[in-house]
Formats: structure tokens, sequence, C-alpha cells
């Protein structure tokens, strides 16, 4: 090599080195707190972390096991600022006020939003279909869908005077709807017992009637699927078979088997997973990308020793893998292939009572435990307001809500270390 090609050569690993200094330095390295730029690194875990939902007001992602993608983009809501005393108990989309609750979809790559509903009253629903680039949402007794394509609303259900029921997924096709009824004599003690601390125990004593059903979205057909005085709840179609519902028996988890499939063309009704010891616990049930399996948190007993359990759906079979207190989270989610988990974390005042537990986490199985990662520090977060994590598309990111800057916004934090 000669000298001029040796310069050459010097020169421009010279610049790479500088073009990748500034870079590095380009993202300041933070405590997650308050105040934060668009993008950090967390000083704790040194991961990468960007906020998705840069619109004024409160920003909402979906609860852990609604799906919010639609290819490269992100469905969430955006209400106007929050008030003080709406962070004082469990925070949830559901439970927020009108305030000009919008729906609207987030380009992940170029951070673009647009907004994709414009109703004058409160409206509910975390339902997207990805097959066919539709959203769904309730108002009132009225079920509607927009196009996320050409943003055309279209009016696709409207609920009978003696049938008020509530939407709360969409199948794999794109075809149906599902969700549960509930009794007047329900909704009275709602509205009586509005905390949860107070409701969850009234409400499962109570053993009011409830009814699962669902929708023909093209036919606009109610089809009243089962009914129970089990306190039935958390619809859930099957990432891949139209016809396979989940659902759970609501209530303290140490009374309830609580998570349950049926057939929405039999009706056949299976129950996946039982107890077999005092105050065991299996719940926040989410169904695998493939449609295989069934995974939920599991308790054996409860507060004292942490699995995240799958259910083969085909055989019946098992696969437990085992976390240390700190590592417990309220949710838990995994990649399109089950080999990585991630999970939300939790305060002391959860039901791990974990001194260290404030993290959002990546989870790697190995053997029958887990082994995690920390990336984000969620000490400055008020677990009110829970996390709900899910994988990106293209599952380099988690994606999560949180208030530490004193709104709710959605951040993404990177699954490699920066």
């Amino acid at each position: 090599m000669d000298q001029t090609q040796l310069y050459v050569r010097q020169t421009l690993l010279t610049l790479v080195f500088l073009t990748s200094a500034l870079f590095i330095f380009a993202q300041p390295v933070l405590e997650t707190g308050k105040n934060m730029p668009n993008e950090w690194i967390d000083k704790d875990t040194h991961h990468k972390v960007i906020k998705l939902t840069r619109k004024e007001g409160s920003n909402y992602s979906f609860y852990f096991h609604n799906n919010p993608f639609v290819g490269n983009k992100m469905v969430f809501y955006n209400t106007s600022p929050q008030k003080p005393e709406e962070q004082s108990s469990k925070v949830e989309i559901s439970n927020i006020s009108s305030r000009n609750k919008q729906i609207y979809i987030v380009d992940l790559k170029t951070l673009e939003t647009e907004q994709l509903t414009n109703h004058p009253t409160a409206m509910n629903g975390e339902i997207v279909s990805a097959k066919t680039n539709t959203i769904y949402y309730q108002v009132k007794d009225s079920v509607f869908a927009t196009d996320i394509k050409t943003k055309k609303e279209s009016l696709v259900f409207v609920f009978p005077a003696d049938f008020k029921g509530s939407i709360t997924c969409v199948n794999s096709d794109g075809t149906l709807l599902a969700g549960a009824k509930s009794s007047d004599e329900e909704k009275e003690l709602f509205k009586k017992y509005p905390g949860k601390s107070s409701y969850f125990n009234i409400i499962y004593e109570a053993k009011l009637p409830r009814t699962l059903f669902t929708i023909d979205i093209k036919n606009k057909q109610l089809n009243k699927l089962h009914t129970d005085t089990a306190w039935l709840n958390h619809t859930q179609f099957s990432s891949t078979d139209p016809n396979l519902l989940m659902f759970c028996h609501e209530g303290p988890w140490h009374k309830v088997d609580r998570i349950w499939t049926i057939d929405v063309k039999t009706k056949q009704i299976t129950r996946i997973h039982k107890r077999i010891m005092d105050m065991e616990i299996a719940g926040h049930e989410w169904p695998s990308a493939d449609g295989k399996t069934i995974w939920y948190d599991l308790q054996q007993p409860r507060s004292t020793t942490f699995f995240v359990e799958g259910h083969e759906l085909a055989t019946g079979k098992k696969t437990k893998y085992e976390m240390q207190r700190n590592e417990w989270s309220i949710h838990f989610n995994s990649n399109r292939n089950n080999t990585l988990f991630c999970g939300d974390g939790g305060n002391p005042g959860q039901v791990a009572k974990a001194p260290d537990g404030q993290w959002i986490y990546l989870f790697t199985p190995t053997g029958d435990k887990f082994v995690s990662e920390k990336l984000v520090n969620m000490k400055n977060h008020n677990y009110s307001l829970e996390p709900n994590v899910h994988f990106s598309p293209d599952e380099k990111w988690i994606i999560f809500r949180a208030n530490f800057e004193g709104e709710t916004n959605v951040y993404a934090v990177e699954v490699k270390k920066s």
C-alpha cells in the first residue's frame, strides 16, 4: 500500500470514528424520569429508549394482550392532559373519561402520526384487525369501524335494548367480533364500588350472569355463545384460529380456575389450567403468535414461587420457566417464535412484593428458567398505570407506556444495547 492509499484509508477510518462518536454523544446517558429528551440511553441499563408518542396530552398504548400493530404502524389513544387525581388508582384507557379521547396511528420508523377517529363522546375498544386494516371501537351501544388506509368510518352494529354488550376483540381473519354482556345489577355494583380493591371480591361473590357473544361483521348478526354465573371476562381470540375464543373466570385468582377456551362454532368449552395446590394462582394469559400455545403467569403458591407457563393446545403439554421474585412482572409477552419474552416489572405493592422489581425486562428461556436482562429502570414510574409490554413487529424493541415524565406516553426500548 503506497502513502496515498494509506492516507486515504486513515482519513476514512477517522471519519467513521468521528461519525460514530457523534452518534453516541447524540444519545445522552440519563436516569429515566422527569423531562426526558425524545431519545436517551438509560444510565442503569445502557439500553436506548425512544419516546414514540409526542402529542400533547396523555398517550396510551394497548393492553398487553391486545395487538396494536398493522405492518410497521402502531395504534394508540390520545387524550387531553391528565388530571392528577386520575393517577391515584389503577389507570386503564377504558376508565378515562372522554376529554377528546381519540385513536391515532404512529409509523414506528418515521414517528409520523395520523388521527383515525373524531368522536365527541367517549369511546372504548383496543381492537385492531391487521388482516383487514381496520380498527373497531364502541360508542355507547354502537360499534364502529374505521379503515386505517382510507379513514372511512362505518357503523357495524347496534346492540338491542335487551342486550347491552361490550366488544373486546376481533378474530384472526377479521370476520367476528366478540365480548361479554353483564347484568344491570353488576353495572350498579361497579358504580357503587369503583375501586378494584372494593369491587373485585364483591362482583365475584355476587355470582351474577354474564354472557359471551360474537358479532358477525359482514352479516351484522349477534350470536350468544355461553352464559354463566362465573365472572366471564378478558375475551381474546386465537392468533391464528378464527373459531377459538379464550376467556377467563374473573375473581380472586386463588379461588378460580381462570383460563378457558370456547369453540365459537361447536360451543365446546375447555379448561386450560387447573390449580393443584392451595393458594395457587394463574392468569394474565395471552396466546402465542403461532396460535399453538397459551401462556400465563403462574405462582405455586401465590407470592412464593414464580413461573411463566405455556399450555400447548393440541397436546396439553406444559412448558414452564421459573424466575426470581424481582423478575416477576404484572404482564408478560412473547416474540413470534417464543424464544424471547418480556415483562413490565412491578412495585413492592404488587403480588410478588418485590423489593427491586421496577424494571422493563427481557427474558431468555434457558432450560427451565428465565435469564433476565434489565432494559429500563422504572423507579420513577407510578405503577397505578401498568406498563403493558409488547414486542415491536421487527422484535428489535420492547414497547411500553409510562408516566415517569408526568403525562403518560408510549416508549420503546432497544433490545440490544447501544
